[in-house]
């Protein structure tokens, strides 16, 4: 079967920076629905259309085509005493901006009694390369189509 809109596919991936440094390599498949979606970059669905299992392809991503530019003002000193005991370097939290949606932020420094936070992703401002395999096409079921993603093994868990 061809990759095109409706399709569930499984990748096997790594992800490097522009040095040619591993940053990710999946450890189990990335499964997602393919057709404008927004599960996966429109520059990897671009690469796949029209491909099929066994297909394999490396993409090289500007930051704009993949987690984006960093943006400073995502960047936070808040005080110590704002956070719960255990507090660390490298921690993940989770915040409500005032718009309502959640924001991640990692725990990037603790000086003193201030705790520096970035709300970027790690991979935010890097080009990127995208090694990829597809190791699966499948036609999507309707209730995937109607909710925008996969569902079962790899994939979402309602």
């Amino acid at each position: 079967m061809k990759i095109e809109r409706n399709a569930a596919v499984t990748l096997s991936y790594k992800v490097l920076d522009g040095a040619g440094k591993l940053l990710e390599e999946s450890s189990e498949p990335m499964v997602y629905l393919h057709g404008g979606y927004g599960n996966t970059f429109a520059k990897i669905e671009e690469a796949l259309q029209d491909q099929t299992a066994g297909f394999k392809t490396t993409l090289q991503l500007a930051p704009a085509d993949a987690f984006g530019e960093r943006d400073e003002s995502l960047v936070q000193t808040i005080p110590k005493s704002q956070f719960p005991p255990g507090v660390k370097v490298g921690g993940q939290l989770r915040a409500q901006g005032e718009d309502g949606q959640s924001q991640s932020f990692t725990v990037m420094k603790i000086k003193g009694d201030q705790v520096l936070l970035d709300g970027n992703h790690a991979f935010a401002g890097k080009t990127l390369r995208f090694s990829l395999t597809v190791t699966g096409v499948r036609a999507a079921s309707e209730e995937e189509i109607a909710h925008g993603h996969v569902h079962g093994e790899h994939g979402h868990h309602h």
